[in-house]
């Protein structure tokens, strides 16, 4: 049996956990839209056509801010197409997905639906087949109160009160081939400058992201991002960073994808700071993580791909994967991993939200259900709050054949002041047996015998384990044992696991 030794250290502060961290991501792709939050024939829907179970699902998963319209759709995306009268909308066709948009569900109705969900609107602006003057003229519909044709036109469409959306990215990949409008660093940061100091000067209080690499695997990341802030550095306020990983057939490796997030942040910050340092700014740039996933892109590039110059369907089933308790495990260390970099990831969206590579999959006319992916997430941020904490951790190693020798236990913790609690998360990414856990609370205020302590577990003899429209709850929390000793609790996580520790007073 491996062990390990955590010391929970209240005075080892990383940083304020920013709500936004637990934000997610709904492109105009495959069912995400269309059969998914929005199904105007199923039984469950409202008067708006939007699925209420899914509803339920997506508060219960507590996202806190949903980027929105793309992705890769967005560099196509006329802004105008989504407003007006539904019925004078036009179809249009996205080169993105090879694909028909409908634009039954547009800027308003979505907005609409984050006020029934309680998000935040994250949205994009297409700096791909368009530019500067569009952005703006976005942001004056979304934002301005009254007084101009477009502040006019949204009041007439339906909205009196402006959207308000506070934070922006500007564009989506545009370090990547496959992007429409994609083009060399020196241009992309140029535009992004241009576009982020004109919107600024609309509202300096927006907040900006710029497109970072799409990738840590890009052949031009790092420099990407170090000419485009070298342009746009005074005028932004996030660089993305995007990252998904997937089990190529090294168990050892996928499980250790969380090491991989850890050094692309790093990298990313080196080089922000660098650009922070030569220019002698005192303006801090943060990472807006604004996609991030286990995806079987192998299995999209290789199967789902959607051919032919007449076949441009409407919603159909794309990126539809079936997560494993394998996938839920290393997703729960990636949760891990952002955590660990509260202080300076401080905007962060799971891509994406419903039936696209999902938490959440629905079924037209029948069921939704949780994937094995909701319950890290929807446990993370529910008590995850308040400060992130450096958890001290010794712990045996193993072999990876991507990353060398890593920790068999990854943790990490947060104490939520207002709430009283604290909660440790781990990940145990041993394949030969259990782990054991000691974790040592002698540091915490007012005593470790004020805390009572419980534990729920991810884990599966099966690692291929899913939930299913066949068998939707196969897989979910269980409660594991704890054993109190004194200053320090036991407990024992299972072979490839991932764990929550509540200390409740």
């Amino acid at each position: 049996m491996h062990t390990a030794h955590l010391t929970i250290r209240p005075q080892a502060v990383i940083g304020t956990i920013n709500p936004r961290i637990y934000g997610s991501f709904i492109e105009h792709l495959g069912r995400a839209v269309y059969d998914g939050i929005y199904e105007p024939g199923h039984p469950l829907a409202d008067a708006a056509g939007f699925r209420t179970d899914v509803i339920e699902l997506v508060k219960e998963l507590g996202v806190s801010a949903i980027r929105y319209p793309g992705g890769n759709f967005v560099s196509g995306f006329k802004w105008e197409d989504s407003v007006g009268p539904v019925a004078e909308r036009p179809a249009r066709l996205d080169l993105a997905w090879h694909s028909t948009e409908t634009n039954q569900i547009g800027l308003h109705e979505f907005q609409d639906w984050l006020d029934r969900v309680g998000s935040e609107l994250m949205l994009a602006v297409n700096l791909g087949t368009r530019g500067t003057a569009e952005a703006l003229e976005l942001l004056e519909y979304t934002n301005l109160h009254t007084g101009t044709a477009l502040a006019e036109q949204r009041i007439a469409n339906g909205r009196t009160e402006p959207l308000d959306v506070r934070i922006w990215c500007l564009g989506n990949e545009m370090d990547g081939p496959w992007q429409l409008g994609h083009r060399p660093a020196e241009d992309y940061g140029k535009l992004a400058a241009q576009t982020a100091r004109a919107m600024k000067q609309f509202d300096p209080d927006l907040e900006l992201v710029v497109c970072g690499s799409s990738s840590s695997s890009m052949p031009t990341f790092a420099e990407w991002e170090r000419v485009v802030l070298s342009h746009a550095y005074d005028a932004v306020d996030y660089i993305s960073c995007h990252a998904y990983y997937e089990n190529t057939g090294d168990l050892g490796s996928f499980l250790a994808s969380g090491v991989d997030m850890d050094r692309f942040i790093r990298s990313v910050l080196a080089t922000a700071d660098q650009v922070k340092a030569v220019r002698g700014s005192s303006k801090t740039i943060d990472i807006s993580f604004d996609e991030w996933n286990i995806w079987y892109n192998t299995r999209f590039e290789n199967v789902d791909k959607i051919e032919g110059v007449r076949n441009w369907p409407k919603a159909p089933r794309l990126l539809e994967d079936v997560y494993t308790v394998a996938d839920a495990v290393v997703f729960g260390s990636l949760l891990i991993t952002l955590l660990k970099h509260a202080d300076r990831v401080t905007s962060a969206s799971l891509a994406q939200l419903v039936n696209v590579i999902a938490p959440i999959m629905t079924e037209p006319g029948g069921p939704s259900w949780r994937q094995t992916t909701f319950f890290p997430f929807s446990a993370t941020s529910a008590h995850a709050r308040g400060t992130a904490l450096d958890v001290a951790t010794v712990t045996d190693t193993y072999e990876t054949g991507r990353f060398g020798d890593v920790p068999v236990v990854d943790a990490v913790a947060a104490h939520d002041e207002v709430a009283g609690h604290y909660a440790v998360y781990a990940v145990n990414r041993s394949m030969d047996g259990p782990t054991e856990i000691v974790v040592d609370l002698s540091a915490l205020p007012h005593g470790a015998e004020g805390f009572a302590a419980s534990a729920r577990v991810l884990n599966d003899p099966d690692l291929d384990a899913a939930n299913t429209l066949e068998e939707p709850e196969r897989v979910t929390l269980r409660n594991l044992p704890v054993v109190r000793d004194g200053s320090t609790v036991h407990i024992t996580l299972p072979p490839v696991s991932w764990a929550e520790i509540l200390l409740e007073r």
